[in-house]
C-alpha cells in the first residue's frame, strides 16, 4: 500500500497510507447515491405533497439545489475531512502539512470539483432523462480524474493538487486518529500547561498524530524531538518524559478548549 511522508511544522515526518482509488470511487458513489435520494425525496415533498407551484423556483433552489451544492464542502468541514461516503470507506482528507486542512484548502478542493466530478444540482435534474445525461457527463469527466490520480505520486486529483491536500486511510496500522479530542475528567483535571492554548489547531493535530504513531510503532524518538521544540517555544520546564508531556498537553488542550 503506498505510503506518503508528510513534513510537519516540528520537522518530523509523519507517515500515512494513501487511500486506494477504489475506496475513493466507492465513497463518491455513496455520496452521489445519497444526493439522488435527497433530490427525489425533496422533489416529491415539494411538488407532490406540498404541491409547490413551478413559479416558486427560489424555494426549490434553497431547499434542494443549495444543500446539494454545498454537501461535500460542509460535510468535510464538519466531519474532520470526511463526507458520509468517505466515513463509510474509512478515508479522509488531510493537509500536506500533516494536519486537518484549513477552510481555504477545503474551499479550493470544492471549487475545483466542478471541473472534475461535478455534483448534481437539484435544479438541473427535473427528469430521469436529465439524470442519465448527467451521469454520462460525470463519467466522461471521471476518466480525466482517473488519469490525473494515476500519474500523480500522491494519488491526488486536481483539487488536491491545487489545495495542497491528500486523501489517506483512517483505519491503518499507522493509526491515524479521527480527531484530536479525548475524554477528560473535568472534575479532577488539573491544568499544568495553560500555555498550550498558544498553539494552533494544526499544531495540536500534529502532536496527536505524533503521539499516536509513536505508540503504534513503539518508537518515541519523534516524541522527543517534538517535545523539545514545544518546550522551547512555550518556555516550559517539566520533569515529565516526552511522551507523557505531549499527552498532558493534549489533555490540557481538550480541557481548556471545552471551557471556552
Amino acid at each position: 500500500m503506498p505510503i506518503i511522508q508528510i513534513a510537519t511544522p516540528f520537522n518530523i515526518d509523519l507517515e500515512f497510507e494513501i487511500a486506494e482509488f477504489h475506496k475513493r470511487l466507492l465513497a463518491y458513489i455513496i455520496d452521489f447515491g445519497l444526493l439522488i435520494v435527497y433530490l427525489f425525496s425533496m422533489k416529491y415533498l415539494l411538488y407532490t405533497l406540498i404541491r409547490l407551484d413551478e413559479e416558486n423556483f427560489g424555494i426549490d433552489i434553497l431547499a434542494v439545489s443549495l444543500p446539494m451544492l454545498l454537501y461535500s464542502l460542509l460535510t468535510e468541514l464538519w466531519m474532520n475531512g470526511q463526507t458520509v461516503g468517505k466515513k463509510i470507506m474509512s478515508i479522509r482528507v488531510i493537509s500536506l502539512e500533516g494536519g486537518e486542512p484549513t477552510l481555504g484548502q477545503f474551499l479550493i478542493r470544492w471549487i475545483v470539483r466542478f471541473w472534475e466530478w461535478p455534483f448534481l444540482f437539484g435544479y438541473i435534474a427535473l427528469s430521469s432523462y436529465s439524470i442519465m445525461q448527467y451521469i454520462f457527463f460525470t463519467g466522461f469527466l471521471g476518466v480525466a480524474v482517473i488519469i490525473v490520480i494515476a500519474i500523480n505520486s500522491k494519488s491526488q486529483r486536481l483539487g488536491d493538487i491545487a489545495a495542497g491536500t491528500v486523501v489517506v486511510n483512517t483505519k491503518t496500522d499507522l493509526g491515524l486518529a479521527d480527531t484530536v479530542f479525548m475524554q477528560v475528567n473535568n472534575a479532577d483535571h488539573k491544568v499544568l500547561f495553560p500555555d498550550v492554548m498558544r498553539l494552533s489547531d494544526r499544531d495540536i493535530n500534529t502532536i496527536k498524530n505524533v503521539v499516536t504513531q509513536a505508540q503504534k510503532k513503539g518508537n518515541y524518538e519523534m516524541c522527543n524531538r517534538v517535545s523539545m521544540k514545544i518546550r522551547e517555544v512555550l518556555n516550559i520546564k517539566t520533569d515529565l518524559d516526552s511522551a507523557s508531556f505531549l499527552e498532558k498537553l493534549l489533555e490540557d488542550y481538550n480541557y481548556l478548549a471545552t471551557r471556552e
